[in-house]
């Protein structure tokens, strides 16, 4: 009960926490150090520590006792625009780059585990599977697309594992995912037209006489539910294979949507409904995954592991959102594609007190360029990866890893009619990311 009354507690303070995305779109792989220091290769066949519950639950068989761990990853995404020429229907749109759409953010993932019989274990996990923040300067040149941006999930993970022999052990796990948005921009009130129907074409009256900024942000939260399952395969004492499921999480958000106007504006535009603050819903799905992990020890020092995941990022068409007070849903084309993830690491066993970690990963981005938009300037990512394992004695081990996320520059081209104008420029983006690890076993 104290393991679960922690939980929900750390739960509490990551929902108030930024979560910037460190993997393709806005997935978030620091489930703990150790992984992060082999760029999360093996995650499916490692199975060294307690973050296996989400990478593979059949991991847990190569445990034992009652273990707790906790975790926690410092992730700092930059992403840095250059305007080349954005433009609306009034002619060139003003403004700054935006700043660093990035900032520093912590991600925190806390674990237990137990025997419930020789061949069966328990596990519970709590982690955060996809996060995103992106927010830009308020004056900036894309504002009428996109000024915060702010996704976080909290996943709720139990886990059984067992083992069938000495070579085969299975698991899986349920998941109950809160799931938490906020999304603004601003709205230029100069380039909407007015008539006596309320909102009709540009040509009743034209242009108001000066850009008028207003703004609107949508917020909205629900659960969602879904499940994971793993194998784990062991030929000898010195190697083993994992593939590892984890299922799609289904979101029906419902919320809010608030405008802010600014004073002046002709009557039928600060009455119209379109600017009415109501209530808002929009659904997501969050991807399916397949892992498939490999693990061998070269000998009593030397250890390799690699890994190859897909994601199911395919399922996320557009973002829709659908406004109670009847005016007409906002809609961004998304069209993702399905994604993989490649890893490869090597650990040294200096002695029985310290482990040394390094790992390479390819992650290809979901984002394809005709339609990346300023809330994820997402690209293609090169991970380089070095860690540490330090074992001051039987029960105690601390894990840390850094990695450093080579994100390839895009570029962007992206309209938003009627009122979003076209955000033309180029993107500079880099991720880096520390984390620390503590694990106690009793």
């Amino acid at each position: 009960m104290k393991f679960v009354r922690f939980a929900l507690a750390a739960s509490t303070v990551a929902l108030m926490l930024p979560a910037p995305a460190s993997a393709g779109g806005f997935a978030l792989s620091e489930m703990g150090a150790a992984s992060v220091g082999n760029a999360h290769a093996g995650g499916a066949a490692a199975a060294e520590d307690l973050s296996t519950i989400y990478f593979n639950p059949a991991g847990l068989t190569r445990l034992s006792g009652r273990q707790f761990m906790v975790s926690g990853s410092g992730i700092r995404p930059s992403a840095t625009f250059e305007n080349r020429g954005s433009f609306s229907a009034a002619g060139p749109l003003s403004g700054g780059n935006g700043g660093d759409a990035g900032s520093w953010a912590v991600v925190p993932a806390l674990y237990y585990a137990m025997d419930i019989s020789p061949d069966l274990r328990f596990g519970l996990g709590v982690q955060v599977p996809f996060g995103l923040t992106t927010e830009y300067d308020a004056g900036w040149v894309g504002r009428y697309q996109a000024l915060k941006s702010d996704l976080i999930t909290v996943d709720i993970n139990p886990a059984l594992a067992y083992r069938l022999s000495d070579t085969v052990s299975i698991g899986g796990g349920v998941s109950a995912q809160y799931i938490n948005v906020e999304l603004s921009r601003a709205i230029d009130f100069g380039s909407i037209c007015v008539g006596s129907a309320g909102l009709p074409t540009c040509s009743a009256i034209g242009f108001l006489p000066q850009a008028k900024d207003g703004s609107a942000t949508v917020k909205g939260n629900d659960w969602g539910y879904g499940f994971n399952l793993g194998a784990l395969f062991s030929p000898d004492a010195r190697m083993r294979f994992g593939i590892a499921y984890r299922s799609k999480v289904t979101h029906e958000l419902s919320g809010s949507a608030n405008f802010t106007k600014p004073a002046g504006l002709p009557a039928p535009i600060a009455a119209s409904p379109t600017f009415a603050n109501t209530g808002a819903r929009a659904d997501l799905d969050l991807p399916d995954s397949l892992s498939v992990s490999g693990y061998a020890d070269l000998d009593a020092k030397w250890s390799v592991m690699a890994d190859v995941t897909w994601m199911h990022w395919s399922r996320f068409k557009e973002l829709r959102i659908r406004f109670d007070s009847g005016a007409p849903d906002s809609v961004t084309p998304e069209e993702w594609r399905n994604t993989y993830r490649v890893a490869a690491a090597v650990n040294y066993r200096y002695n029985d007190m310290w482990k040394l970690r390094a790992g390479l990963a390819y992650d290809q981005s979901p984002v394809e360029g005709q339609f990346r938009t300023p809330r994820i300037p997402d690209n293609n990512r090169r991970w380089l990866a070095l860690g540490a394992q330090y074992k001051p004695s039987r029960q105690d081990t601390w894990d840390f890893g850094y990695a450093h996320l080579f994100v390839s520059d895009s570029s962007i081209n992206k309209s938003e009619p009627p009122v979003g104008g076209t955000l033309v420029g180029d993107y500079n983006n880099d991720v880096n990311i520390l984390s620390v690890q503590y694990s106690r076993a009793f």
